[in-house]
């Protein structure tokens, strides 16, 4: 039997997640720290994409209220499904099943929820993530959202992964300038001092 790429192995443990409804990282609702941040953009017209989205109801939010230039990838198909039933009016062809390393694209916009911290921490995913993150956006655009500020430990297998401030910039700041990378003051309570709300601008090499 032929070897599963790593690809195909990812896409089969998160369609297995989403099958058996083991997504104890999903709020259930959007990210309100994401919420307030998408209340205050002024153009709707921007180019955005929600990688690793999930049930991505950050990107039923942004369609919701105006943005209809919003892409949702994912890896495995489950979700989307799921997604493209709530919100039958939304684009199919903005609903992207695939992987995040091998998507090509530009966006004015990426929007991190969770993402990051789905992948096992090694340092190379964590080096690989960064830099596409900056190839995905055009010369002006941003990174946006959240990042579990939670211990990292060393079971590689207990999804979702933390990490802290000092090593998530180890990181980004390579790629991108940093506009801001605090401890989220509105998270929900259950989050409350476990997560970052980053604000990273694409540098340019």
């Amino acid at each position: 039997m032929a070897r599963l790429s790593i690809s195909e192995r990812e896409k089969q443990y998160w369609s297995q997640r989403y099958i058996e409804n083991r997504t104890c990282w999903d709020l259930g609702e959007s990210s309100r720290p994401l919420v307030d941040y998408i209340d205050q953009l002024e153009d709707k017209s921007i180019k955005i994409l929600i990688p690793g989205a999930g049930n991505a109801f950050e990107a039923e939010y942004l369609f919701n209220n105006g943005f209809k230039n919003v892409f949702v990838l994912d890896i495995a198909p489950e979700p989307l499904i799921l997604f493209s039933q709530r919100n039958p009016n939304f684009p199919k062809t903005q609903l992207i099943e695939g992987d995040f390393f091998e998507h090509v694209n530009l966006y004015d916009l990426i929007i991190e929820q969770t993402f990051f911290c789905s992948f096992p921490p090694k340092i190379e995913t964590r080096k690989r993530y960064a830099k596409k993150m900056n190839t995905l956006l055009q010369s002006n655009g941003k990174l946006v959202g959240l990042w579990f500020n939670i211990p990292l430990k060393g079971d590689l297998e207990k999804r979702p992964f933390g990490g802290d401030k000092k090593e998530y910039l180890s990181y980004l700041s390579p790629w991108f300038n940093v506009k801001t990378f605090e401890n989220a003051y509105n998270s929900v309570e259950s989050r409350l001092g476990k997560e970052l709300f980053g604000v990273f601008e694409k540098k340019h090499r």
